[in-house]
């Protein structure tokens, strides 16, 4: 028998050993994949449309980080803008169509957390149009509701995958001063109420509590002193992890493995925006993998993605593309300008010189050798 066939029989055997004793022992794996806010400013709807047919379309936005999203189990990303209907319009009251939703479906993202500081900006309009649009396109979605009853039935939204079973809930930490109209419900960041839905949430038995919560100052790199006393607190009543997004800029992360293997993420960034200001031009998509042995569930690994967004112009057309850093930071010629790779290089040494040294037990996954590799 040919010596190289011979090792691939071998290492075919060796795995089904290994899956069958994982089996034996009923161990299991789940991964979840967390991104920043996606916005939807005026630049990006321009970009997105078919001036001949009056039809929109961003898949391209995330041609690139689209391997990457798709290869975990479930993924959740921040919509920061309505699904209101046309006019569409940017900043400040934000409503874009719904073709950016079914572009993020397609990607592979999963579900959309919607409690934002944008999430009023349409009135009710805003709000039924988002909650309608993502239900018809089959995307899961949590923190604006229709009213009491729909909150009261489908909320904390409950995810099975996989033999896992994750409770997700979604807070924001206002609406900009725009009141939000009766009878519609969008989840503020008021204490007794997420203890109360974290109560909710354990008596379903899920196998982890996630927070998703828009909050912090904007552009501040460093988390205030109220959220790391939130943090705290919410770690103490039952959350397990807890996700931030709204100061569009990266803050650090922290995995406590001492401490039952609660994580916080305090901002993930911006995923896709028009803001081009040093910081706010990417952001981070953080993974993390679970292992589930009987009724035991711990975190086998947690590290993160810099993404960054490359905006150029092509055929007299800006262009939005979501790029995982690390294997483009190598590819200087992909940009069609110096520039634009130069940005992206002083994003990549401002994020990994706030992360690198504020982080804590989670570290970035670069490409190497044409695969993705967990740095320590």
């Amino acid at each position: 028998m040919p010596q190289k066939l011979l090792i691939f029989l071998l290492l075919i055997c060796l795995r089904f050993q290994a899956y069958s004793q994982g089996e034996a022992a009923g161990e299991k794996s789940f991964s979840m994949l967390f991104m920043g806010d996606i916005m939807g400013h005026d630049s990006q709807i321009w970009a997105a449309e078919n001036t001949k047919t009056g039809t929109y379309d961003y898949n391209d936005v995330f041609m690139y980080v689209k391997p990457l999203i798709s290869e975990v189990d479930f993924a959740v990303a921040n919509l920061e803008v309505t699904l209101a209907g046309p006019p569409y319009k940017g900043y400040p009251r934000f409503s874009s169509p719904a073709a950016l939703a079914e572009a993020c479906r397609n990607a592979g993202i999963d579900c959309l957390v919607t409690a934002n500081n944008h999430a009023s900006d349409r009135g009710a309009d805003g709000i039924t149009g988002t909650i309608r649009r993502l239900d018809s396109l089959g995307v899961l979605h949590t923190g604006i509701f229709a009213d009491k009853a729909s909150r009261d039935t489908l909320y904390p939204l409950i995810i099975n995958r996989s033999g896992f079973s994750v409770a997700l809930l979604n807070y924001t930490y206002g609406t900009n001063d725009i009141r939000v109209p009766q009878p519609f419900i969008v989840n503020m960041l008021d204490r007794n109420l997420i203890v109360s839905d974290i109560e909710k949430a354990k008596s379903m038995n899920p196998d982890l509590t996630v927070l998703f919560l828009h909050w912090g100052r904007e552009y501040d790199t460093i988390p205030s002193g109220s959220q790391v006393e939130l943090a705290g607190y919410l770690f103490s009543k039952g959350a397990d992890i807890i996700i931030g997004s709204h100061p569009h800029v990266i803050q650090k992360m922290a995995w406590f493995r001492d401490a039952g293997d609660r994580i916080v993420v305090y901002s993930l960034g911006n995923f896709v925006s028009n803001q081009r200001k040093p910081k706010t031009d990417g952001g981070s998509m953080v993974r993390i993998d679970l292992l589930k042995s009987g009724n035991s569930v711990s975190v086998a690994g947690a590290g993160y993605y810099l993404t960054w967004v490359y905006t150029p112009i092509i055929n007299y057309e800006k262009k939005f593309y979501i790029l995982p850093c690390s294997e483009f930071e190598e590819r200087p010629g992909f940009f069609t300008s110096e520039t634009d790779y130069l940005q992206m290089m002083k994003f990549i040494t401002d994020s990994r010189s706030l992360l690198g040294t504020q982080n804590m037990n989670i570290h970035e996954y670069i490409f190497e050798d044409g695969k993705r590799l967990l740095t320590e």
